[in-house]
């Protein structure tokens, strides 16, 4: 069995600069269609880059009561399939799933499961990419681009599946976010010291959910749970080169967790078909 993750490199977590790209965005429409349609293909599956299925099974939640779940299945962390999360307006959608894996003499490590939520309005322009493979999704990085600059809510759910301390989950975020933004400016400054405070003498026990949700492409709202959906906002990270950096360190050109991009694009392709 694997020892504590907090004795394992820093760089197991996030460590794949690229440069973001850009493209502007068009107004949002159909939005009951593609809410309806979001929340059937969520209930229904995920495919992970290994093309395995998400188990989706009923669960009972002290937090929001009866609820549906999908099940990362390397992981086999529960997500459920929609969010209600404190400073969103709306409920979010499970759009994917996958896992961050780091391999260390040739075993591999297993750090986090993570789940990308939607509002659904979101999809409202996708119309450009109906009848895309999924590979061409997940190859266009317009598509998540635009998802991005979409001024309406996604939330990145990170469920740590090993025990590690703030300071070193913190360390691995930065070393991936830095060098993303060449030349930091006051306002980048304050928002990564912020985003730093979180984490600082903070244990992180396996099962903690840490989300990480963009309301505004310049705006990015911080929750920490150790169960159940988190009741309040830990921080709020106003600077568009620190969000717009972490958004590349998932959906960028390297992501740290290709199968949750893979997931996400299968999604994408079968509800654009």
């Amino acid at each position: 069995m694997i020892g504590e993750v907090a004795a394992v490199p820093r760089s197991m977590f996030l460590h794949h600069p690229c440069k973001p790209i850009q493209s502007p965005v068009s107004n949002l429409t159909n939005r009951t269609q593609f809410s309806e349609k979001l929340k059937f293909q969520s209930i229904k599956m995920f495919t992970t880059v290994r093309l395995q299925s998400l188990c989706v099974k009923s669960a009972a939640s002290a937090a929001v009561g009866n609820a549906e779940y999908a099940e990362e299945p390397a992981t086999n962390v529960k997500f459920q399939t929609s969010l209600d999360l404190p400073g969103c307006s709306t409920s979010l959608s499970l759009i994917g799933t996958g896992f961050r894996e780091k391999v260390f003499a040739i075993i591999g490590v297993k750090v986090y499961a993570a789940g990308l939520y939607l509002n659904p309005n979101i999809l409202d322009d996708l119309d450009p990419w109906k009848g895309r493979t999924a590979p061409q999704l997940e190859a266009d990085s317009s598509l998540f681009d635009l998802i991005y600059q979409a001024p309406l809510e996604k939330s990145l759910q990170i469920v740590l599946v090993r025990d590690i301390d703030g300071k070193t989950f913190w360390d691995a975020l930065d070393e991936a976010i830095s060098p993303r933004i060449k030349a930091p400016d006051s306002i980048d400054k304050r928002a990564l010291s912020s985003f730093r405070a979180i984490f600082q003498n903070r244990p992180l026990k396996k099962g903690t959910s840490i989300f990480l949700t963009w309301v505004h492409p310049s705006k990015m709202l911080v929750h920490l749970s150790t169960e159940g959906i988190p009741l309040a906002v830990e921080a709020t990270i106003e600077s568009e080169n620190v969000t717009l950096s972490l958004f590349d360190v998932f959906f960028g050109r390297a992501p740290v967790s290709p199968t949750l991009k893979s997931s996400i694009s299968n999604s994408l392709a079968s509800f654009l078909k």
